[in-house]
């Protein structure tokens, strides 16, 4: 049982400024840093999975209502694909599409769009 008011974990003054600077570093890093996936398999998946209608870097749909996955944020496009695979998002082709995509595949192809360029931009009023 404790009965002092000491801190838990005691840090040397010569520490902190460490500390502070290494949180700061830490806080300042794109979430993509984080980002689970690797680019290169997604591409070679990508390109079997989604690029007739999406084109392969994301960037160039068949169709005017397909939508432009490049530059999309990574978590967006995973719950997206999840949700199709689930089918808690309705839509016969990309449940067909999304089926058969393992976890892996998933973080893979979503890495992979998330860090291509896109033309998207948000109109200015």
């Amino acid at each position: 049982m404790r009965t002092a008011k000491k801190p838990l974990v005691q840090m040397s003054a010569s520490m902190k400024p460490f500390f502070a600077l290494s949180l700061v570093a830490a806080l300042a890093l794109p979430a993509t840093a984080f980002a689970k996936g690797d680019a290169a398999k997604g591409h070679e998946k990508a390109k079997q999975v989604c690029g007739a209608c999406h084109g392969e870097n994301g960037d160039k749909p068949l169709q005017p209502e397909y939508p432009m996955l490049a530059g999309q944020h990574q978590d967006y496009l995973m719950k997206a694909l999840k949700d199709y695979k689930s089918g808690a998002r309705k839509n016969a082709i990309m449940g067909g599409q999304a089926a058969p995509l393992s976890e892996k595949d998933i973080e893979d192809v979503t890495k992979w769009f998330s860090e291509q360029k896109t033309s998207l931009h948000v109109i200015e009023k």
